[in-house]
């Protein structure tokens, strides 16, 4: 299997990004023998990949690192890099190959702090594999100051270093940054693209698949959650009751406490595991005994990473949120679409009654400002507007319409 596999709807990125890892391979191969490089080549030191939410920049990205990582063999006999079966693959599918490093971000922002020791790697030379490879998955979140250090890395490169970001769009990164990336803009997949996904990978029911790919809209991730978590269909289930409960003040008040109260349950969840097992990791690794205290002067690590794991639990219950809102915004999307006559296939089939008695009890217009509301809201949790009043105002402007 191809690291190219997993890629869904982007056949034509993924046929781009094979060509520039088949000129990187020959690349390091004459380097090691002292051949003239290729005259032209597909490769390039930086990449950008945009696209939609859902769209599967961070998959994109990395599959093209394990394909300039690959070590398979069957290079020699004329495969082609990418195998999706050796080690310098795998490694860096899974996340763990020592030349591949990926910066996400962890509150709101990435911070220089975040950057320094990553830019400061960029200009060494490989450990292992054959390129180092610098993968930011969340670019439009780089601060102005991690975003110039970004911008020097990216001016005079070590020559087997090679960075990846990843953003939604061209805007979200600064002009000096993506006049020197190569660029590479990823589509939404098609609805039946996801569901071959999730039939043909997960194993998922045809039914099951076809909903939960309909219900995201091509959103790869979500769809592949959506069919495989029971829990996940409960929130969302929870979610497209919302505007039958606004129907009065007190309704609209209770309903966003309790958007709100889930989103930060499932932030809970996520990073209780994740938390406990960074805090033991580091505890051994700066010296602690098991269950014992820590050496002295260590109390300062210790409390970066306490902060570093809120501002990961604050941005996971904003995503979660985030989650919420996008699929209100499908729902009154559909109630328009009934109300205007549309011929386009509904997003929430399941819920087809209460879209026909909402589409029944309102006009467009005011199905619009409600759209426009939940816009709002989330314009304003991204401004770091407190989620319980950023959320009631919407609710509120859901009721008046």
């Amino acid at each position: 299997m191809a690291v190219w596999d997993d890629l869904v709807g982007q056949e034509k990125v993924s046929e781009q990004l094979a060509a520039a890892a088949r000129d990187a391979d020959a690349l390091v191969t004459a380097a090691a023998s002292d051949a003239p490089p290729p005259e032209a080549s597909k490769m390039t030191h930086a990449w950008l990949f945009t696209g939609p939410p859902g769209a599967g920049r961070t998959q994109v990205a990395r599959a093209f690192a394990a394909a300039l990582q690959c070590v398979s063999p069957d290079r020699a006999l004329g495969g082609a890099p990418g195998c999706g079966f050796c080690d310098g693959c795998h490694t860096a599918l899974i996340g763990t190959h020592a030349d591949v490093t990926t910066v996400a971000a962890v509150g709101s922002q990435i911070l220089a702090d975040d950057m320094r020791d990553t830019v400061r790697k960029s200009f060494t030379s490989p450990a292992n594999g054959r390129w180092q490879v610098i993968l930011v998955e969340d670019a439009e979140r780089l601060n102005e100051k991690s975003a110039n250090a970004v911008l020097k890395a990216v001016e005079e490169p070590a020559p087997r270093t090679v960075w990846l970001l990843c953003a939604p769009s061209l805007e979200d990164v600064l002009p000096t940054i993506r006049s020197r990336c190569r660029h590479l803009n990823l589509r939404t997949p098609s609805v039946d693209a996801v569901v071959d996904m999730l039939v043909r990978r997960e194993g998922i029911e045809p039914a099951v698949a076809a909903a939960a790919a309909r219900a995201t809209q091509g959103h790869v991730d979500r769809a592949r959650r959506l069919a495989t978590d029971p829990a996940a269909r409960e929130r969302r289930a929870a979610v497209l009751k919302l505007p039958l409960r606004v129907e009065d003040v007190g309704g609209c008040l209770k309903a966003a406490q309790e958007l709100v109260d889930a989103a930060a349950e499932d932030a809970k969840q996520l990073a209780e595991e994740r938390d406990a097992k960074e805090t033991e990791e580091l505890k051994a690794a700066l010296g602690a005994a098991q269950g014992g205290r820590l050496p002295r002067g260590t109390a300062g690590v210790m409390k970066d990473l306490e902060d570093k794991q809120k501002r990961r639990r604050t941005r996971t219950q904003r995503d979660s949120l985030d989650v919420a809102l996008t699929d209100l915004t499908a729902f009154y999307r559909d109630v328009l679409a009934l109300q205007l006559g549309s011929r386009i296939a509904l997003a929430n089939m399941d819920t087809e009654d209460a879209l026909e008695r909402l589409a029944r009890g309102s006009s467009p217009e005011s199905t619009l400002r409600r759209i426009e509301a939940i816009a709002a809201c989330r314009e304003a949790l991204d401004r770091n507007v407190a989620p319980l009043l950023a959320v009631e105002a919407m609710t509120m402007a859901l009721r008046a319409g």
